[in-house]
Order: C-alpha cells, then structure tokens, then sequence
C-alpha cells in the first residue's frame, strides 16, 4: 500500500468567469434537455458517439497510420488533450465537461494524412473557396453528421459552437471582414451570432493550449520512437535539455522508453503549471466575474507566461526541422498528396463512380457545389480507407 503524499490543491466551488450549463445559450434546434445530464455532457456524448469522432482512429498527425500502430492518431492525441484539458479546468474551477468536449471535437474536421491532407485538400480546393479544417470541423457537427431525425448535425450547444469556431481566435476583425472567412464557416446560416469578434469561453481556451501541450509533447515521444532524432539531440533545448537530464541523473540505468515515457510526464505537469499560474495571473489583472467578460477580454485570459512560450518555441523549431521536415515525413506527405489530389480529380470528372447517395447529389450539383461534396467525401476518410480506395480505382489488378 502506497502512502499518501499531500492533496492536490483544487478550487473550493467554481470560478465566478466560469461557463454556467444553467445558463448555456441553448441550441439552434429546440430539444427537450436531458434529465440526467448537464447541457455540456450531452455535447460530449453525442461527439463520442459521432462517426466522426469514431474515424479518428485511424487519421494521423505526422505518420501515415498504416506505418505502425505506436504512433499516435487524431483519436489517441484527442483523447490525451480532453485529459489535459480536465486537468486545466478542474484547477482553474471551470466547467471540465465543456473543455472535455471542446477537445474531443476539436479534430473533427481533419482529412486523412494530417497536415499533408489538409494542404492538398485545400490547393485542390483553391478554386472552390479553399479547404480549412477548423471550418471543416463546425461543418462536421452542424451538418455533415446525420443521426437525428429532425435536423443534420450534431445540434450542440451555443457555448460549443463558439469555441470550435474560435479555437485559433476570433474571427473577424477591422482586417478581416466577413468575406475573407472560409466557406465552411460562411455557410453556416447562424455564424454571426457567435460573436465573431470576441474570443472563446474560458474552457475553449484551456482546450487550445491544451491541444498545444499535447502534440508538442508526444511528438517527442513518436519522434523518438521514429528514430527521427534522439534524446542527446535534444539537450540543448531550454526546459526539454534540463527535464531529460534531470530523468538520467535520477534514473542512470533507465531504458531509453522509459526515460521518454518519464521526461515526457513531467514536461506535461511544467507546461499545465505554468498554463495554470499564468492564467490566474491574468485573471488578477482583469478580474473576470463571467464568461461574457472572459469573451470580451483585450487578450486570451488563458496562456503560457511570455518565458515560458518563448522556450517552447525552441521545441516547436527542432520538432519543425527535424521532425516535420525529415526526409522519411517528406516522402510519406508527398505520397498521401498524391492519393488525396488524384481521388479528387477522378470524383470531380467522374461523379458516377461515387457512392450513393453522394453520387446522385454530385451527378446533379454544379461545378463547385461538386466539388466541396467530393471534398466533404475526402475528407471524412481515413488514411487505410483513402488508400485502400485508391487502390482500387486506379489499380487495374484489382479488377482481376
């Protein structure tokens, strides 16, 4: 039996900029509310329970997903942020369903092959108004997802929509009229009462940076793994350099996945503590007494202190250059680009070859409505479906 060391040093009751389920602004389809959940829990549910959210498993960020099953996926890494998101709220005393499923979605609206789709999609796109997958994503739950018998969409709350929507932000500013949004965004009939102007609730915001914790870190964890560089390379990185030192003069004898496994722990806990004390700092400063005064703050009430952001993109520069530009990365983007634009150009000129009811809807639509169909189609794919299906349609072998 282990002894207990300490408690965690957690809020007594929530925190007065706190997003209220009781007050949530509601859905856009009038629903009976649930009994036995809050508003912000049934979000939840309903993106768990999603098609969307299920094809995850098999979308990567940086690796292809049939290069091996110990690197992460778009689910795995969702998952790890919905943790860190929670973690994040519960110690600032704000809503931790909200965050958790503002993390949960917050991929929704990725292609296959990761950052390598999302470019192709939107170069084959770039005469249709371009491909975003943060607007992919509100696409997703407001449309897209066909579940319920009264509308399309997952009809998540107000407080859900606005966070996906703003997850890099506002939106609209002096410099960026309503116009210059993406199409996916624009299309959605009720955008402007989100508030384009002013940013997120509090929790969308601890989901943000939460995400930024969570790929910064594990990418050093499937970098490694990758053989794309090494524990030494590392060293010279502020924080990073002093947390895997610390874990070797510790543990002189650790095996190398273990002292990744272990540095990786701990750099997670220093960049949620210094998230953590940075924001209630902030706090101090503005002293919010709601959400709607966290929203119409001048900056983020959540972030990294200015030193802290400043280490972290030494990280962010190795991880660029040694990870995201390695020559094996470079080879497995140009393939997947090539899958994505020739299954594009092929459905656009050949609608008849797509799947019904997609193919009656695109035989019928014009030119340009065809192709966000065909992209929607592309998009929603994983990367074993798209190569799979790739496979077939320009492989004559597999007519045999």
């Amino acid at each position: 039996m282990s002894t207990k060391i300490g408690k965690p040093a957690l809020p007594e009751k929530p925190a007065v900029y706190t997003t209220r389920w009781q007050e949530s602004r509601g859905r856009f389809h009038e629903e009976h509310e649930s009994a036995t959940r809050t508003p912000f829990q049934r979000d939840r549910d309903r993106i768990i329970h999603s098609s969307g959210f299920r094809r995850l498993k098999q979308k990567t960020q940086v690796f292809v997903a049939h290069e091996g099953d110990h690197y992460r996926t778009r689910l795995t890494h969702s998952l790890e942020v919905s943790q860190i998101a929670r973690s994040v709220a519960r110690r600032l005393g704000v809503d931790e369903d909200l965050a958790e499923a503002m993390a949960l979605a917050h991929d929704l609206g990725h292609p296959p092959f990761g950052h390598a789709g999302e470019d192709q999609l939107d170069a084959c796109m770039e005469a249709y108004e371009g491909f975003d997958h943060n607007a992919q994503t509100l696409r997703v739950v407001t449309r897209l997802e066909q579940r319920y018998p009264t509308f399309d969409g997952l009809n998540l709350t107000w407080e859900m929509l606005e966070g996906l929507v703003k997850h890099n932000g506002p939106l609209v500013t002096a410099d960026t009229p309503m116009p210059a949004l993406p199409a996916a965004f624009r299309d959605f009939p009720h955008l402007e009462k989100l508030e384009l102007d002013q940013f997120a609730g509090p929790e969308a915001q601890i989901a943000a940076l939460a995400d930024d914790i969570a790929y910064n870190n594990h990418d050093i964890d499937d970098g490694i793994a990758a053989g794309l560089f090494s524990i030494d390379d590392m060293l010279h990185l502020p924080v990073v350099g002093d947390v895997f030192r610390s874990v070797r003069l510790e543990y002189p004898v650790l095996d190398q996945q273990r002292t990744v496994y272990e540095a990786v722990r701990r750099l997670i806990g220093l960049w949620i503590d210094d998230l953590v004390q940075e924001t209630e700092r902030r706090v101090q400063q503005y002293q919010p007494g709601s959400a709607a005064d966290v929203r119409a703050m001048p900056e983020p009430l959540v972030a990294f202190s200015e030193d802290f952001d400043l280490q972290q993109r030494a990280l962010r520069a190795f991880l660029y250059e040694r990870m995201y530009k390695h020559y094996k990365v470079n080879r497995m983007r140009s393939q997947a680009k090539r899958v994505l634009k020739e299954l594009f150009d092929l459905f656009l000129e050949e609608p008849d070859i797509l799947p019904p009811p997609l193919r009656q809807d695109a035989e019928q639509a014009p030119l340009d409505r065809r192709a966000r169909l065909v992209c929607d189609y592309i998009a929603g794919m994983t990367d074993n479906y798209a190569i799979d299906l790739h496979r077939k349609v320009f492989n004559l072998e597999s007519m045999i």
